[in-house]
């Protein structure tokens, strides 16, 4: 598969903090590839660098195989966390402008601008300003700018920020299609259940460094417990293998096992044994919140 993003150890200082610290990734042609850390991080700065806003003072950045270029701009569509539209314009003129700016013919930006708001519900506010849409209406009219001209890379920035559930499910089902169509998207969020439900892939960077990078079900499983999460009926505490017993909730529970114990030990022991039925048995592998934290404030993987 070919490769949309290289980046190569860069690295960017700003005075004395070192924002971004020997920091390497890829993203393939036709993934969603999320990029994941705290505040300050250095994700904004390591975005603005692939984009050429801000150059690197070390390392290098191909997209499309290639050192960034004017023509690459219109390849790229960005959503940028500080939303900002000319509140004053009528929403066709301004996608027809912000079109044009990506190298659509005028024709061509007002029939996609046309096309995109019908899409995402907003066909009846087409000759409408920004300053008379909601917060969550006006979000969707910049995610319509971003993908208007069908770049072939898209970064996004809390692409859902603003947006209530039915609105989020929408823009999902859009970006889901348009990385079906080919299209490499990145995203940019803090909403971990996103990730694990959309992302291929994964970066997470702490302190400008890169903490975790793969695929999103293998960084899950390195953080696996020795531990099964089962539902059904049975003294669990009397299981052989089981050091501790942690009750979920009213249906399920969290088996513990000892050192020398595996799950898949448990398991046959749960087959064999009429004392115990199973409705539900599955690894206890942690959602990327707890990982998230606990990567971040052990500082290491």
């Amino acid at each position: 598969m070919s490769r949309t993003l290289v980046v190569e150890h860069i690295d960017k200082y700003y005075g004395d903090h070192h924002a971004v610290d020997d920091l390497s990734f890829e993203i393939e042609q036709g993934e969603i590839f999320a990029i994941l850390g705290p505040n300050g991080a250095g994700k904004t700065t390591t975005i603005r660098i692939i984009l050429d806003i801000i150059k690197p003072d070390k390392g290098r950045v191909l997209l499309f195989g290639e050192p960034f270029t004017e023509a690459t701009k219109e390849r790229i569509g960005y959503l940028p966390e500080e939303r900002g539209l000319y509140k004053n314009a009528p929403l066709i003129p301004l996608l027809r402008y912000l079109g044009q700016l990506k190298g659509l013919s005028a024709k061509q930006a007002e029939q996609q601008a046309y096309y995109w708001l019908e899409r995402v519900g907003l066909a009846e506010h087409a000759k409408s300003k920004v300053s008379a849409l909601s917060r969550g209406m006006a979000q969707k009219v910049q995610f319509v700018a971003t993908i208007l001209h069908r770049p072939e890379f898209i970064i996004i920035d809390e692409p859902f920020s603003g947006l209530d559930p039915v609105n989020t499910q929408l823009i999902k089902d859009i970006l889901f299609e348009l990385r079906q169509n080919g299209t490499t998207i990145m995203m940019s969020t803090h909403q971990m259940h996103q990730v694990e439900t959309m992302a291929d892939r994964m970066l997470m960077i702490s302190r400008g460094q890169r903490m975790l990078y793969g695929n999103v079900d293998d960084v899950r499983r390195q953080y696996a417990k020795n531990a099964v999460i089962v539902e059904g009926t049975g003294d669990w505490e009397k299981l052989q293998g089981v050091a501790h017993v942690e009750i979920k909730d009213n249906r399920e529970v969290m088996l513990h096992l000892q050192p020398d114990c595996s799950p898949s030990q448990i398991m046959a022991a749960l087959a064999t044994n009429p004392d115990y039925v199973v409705q539900r048995y599955e690894l206890a592998i942690p959602g990327l919140d707890e990982i998230f934290i606990q990567v971040v404030q052990n500082g290491h993987q």
